[in-house]
């Protein structure tokens, strides 16, 4: 009991610290929505949510901490070419491409929003604003690393999930109204609904990125023996994930009791912010309004810094502070189409991108079962793109129409599950042909 207290002593620094690199813009905006949206079908949908927000990123930062922490070098295991071109996916869609100019947005909706009369809310001036003055303190701050952003991060997680427990106390002992119908697509299949919702956390994506981070902590402290790596890493990420699960049920609920007194917004930076004034009135919306934006700022810093750290290794003609400037103008820039468009572009290439990611994920996890061979994952991961593809096709308003009678003649479409049944079949067919030539080179040797 004893080496139980002291191992959790020694190591509950590493689990906040994961969960603190999790714990940005999508997992503050996309809960309250679902709540709202879901109503009295919450229960199903939240446990989808629950899957791919918590479950796979905790999932993604074992299997990759248990095979050294390294993206680039795991997913090199199919081809080296295919090692670069995801992991680099994997960093631009966490940075530039969609997760960075959300942290911007989200500070607009959150902070600057709510303040202003429907004219200006309108207007494309303040968002251009917000984001100039937002981005500027980003790239300072990229440029010009020190401890303070990290001490800043410190102080701010457990400020903001203090802010989260007063707000879901508050909502739970004084609820705002009843459960409402279900809208949309939560009407008919929540769980599915609330499964591809998680996608847009991208916390598996960040997982397979965070992994290295954890490592390197756990080397910092001079333990090097893989095993005890891999069981802190354990640890760390059944933290995190604890964490997590705690806002995402939270700030859920909070959306799902919202809507007799606030009514229904397109995007759940509105909606927590229309509830904490509910809640505690202005001072409340205000004190969570700063803590959000710090929490993004933080959350910008360190995706602005990680990119730019990655490709300038990759491309070593390419300075850091010259692609930090890159990457934080790109991110500007991307900004200003709001949040709304942000999810809506976001959406389709996370559609595509997540089952690939969370085939992968697994498919490293047991590898040693087919000795790594490259055929295995090369066909596994083909017909999960094959189907993937199609559901980001959709998912950006487009049919074709051979394309969508095939994939929805598969089991689970319906589920958004559709990619699982390919992969399970190209893994084993890639299996049997990986048998079939070990055993020819064992007849020919």
């Amino acid at each position: 009991m004893n080496n139980l207290g002291s191992f959790i002593k020694n190591n509950l620094a590493v689990g906040f610290m994961l969960f603190a690199l999790f714990l940005g813009a999508g997992n503050i905006i996309f809960p309250p929505l679902l709540g709202q949206q879901a109503g009295e079908h919450l229960l199903p949908a939240i446990i989808g949510f629950l899957i791919t927000g918590v479950g796979l990123p905790l999932t993604g930062i074992v299997t990759v901490a248990k095979n050294g922490g390294d993206l680039q070098e795991v997913a090199g295991r199919i081809h080296p070419l295919f090692g670069i071109i995801f992991t680099a996916v994997v960093y631009l869609s966490i940075g530039p491409l969609f997760a960075i100019p959300r942290t911007g947005a989200v500070t607009y909706e959150i902070g600057i929003a709510p303040y202003l009369s429907e004219a200006q809310a309108e207007s494309w001036v303040p968002l251009f604003i917000s984001s100039l003055i937002y981005f500027a303190i980003s790239l300072y701050l990229a440029l010009n690393p020190t401890k303070l952003v990290d001490r800043i991060g410190k102080i701010l997680t457990p400020a903001l999930l203090i802010v989260i427990l007063l707000l879901a106390l508050k909502s739970v002992i004084t609820p705002m109204g009843p459960l409402q119908e279900a809208q949309g697509d939560y009407i008919t299949k929540a769980f599915s609904k609330g499964f591809v919702e998680g996608y847009l956390t991208m916390d598996v994506l960040a997982s397979l990125v965070f992994g290295i981070v954890v490592v390197q902590s756990i080397q910092a402290k001079g333990i090097m023996d893989r095993a005890k790596q891999v069981t802190i890493t354990i640890f760390a990420g059944i933290v995190a994930a604890l964490g997590l699960a705690f806002v995402y049920i939270s700030l859920s609920w909070i959306g799902a009791s919202s809507p007799t007194v606030t009514g229904y917004f397109d995007e759940g930076g509105s909606v927590i912010s229309a509830a904490s004034k509910v809640l505690y009135g202005n001072t409340g919306s205000i004190i969570l309004s700063l803590v959000i934006i710090l929490a993004c700022i933080t959350t910008s810093v360190g995706l602005i810094t990680a990119n730019a750290t990655f490709f300038s290794k990759l491309f070593p003609k390419l300075s850091y502070k010259l692609l930090v400037v890159i990457f934080t103008v790109f991110s500007f820039l991307i900004s200003n189409f709001g949040l709304a468009k942000l999810i809506q572009i976001t959406l389709p290439v996370l559609l595509f991108i997540y089952p690939i990611a969370i085939v992968l994920m697994f498919m490293v996890m047991f590898d040693k079962a087919w000795n790594r061979a490259p055929i295995v994952y090369t066909l596994a991961l083909i017909a999960t793109a094959f189907v993937s593809l199609y559901d980001g096709i959709k998912g950006a308003g487009f049919s074709i129409g051979w394309y969508e009678k095939l994939v929805s003649s598969f089991p689970l479409y319906e589920q958004s599950l559709g990619w699982l049944v390919p992969a399970i079949v190209g893994l084993v067919i890639g299996w049997i042909i990986h048998l079939i030539t070990k055993s020819a080179k064992g007849a020919t040797n």
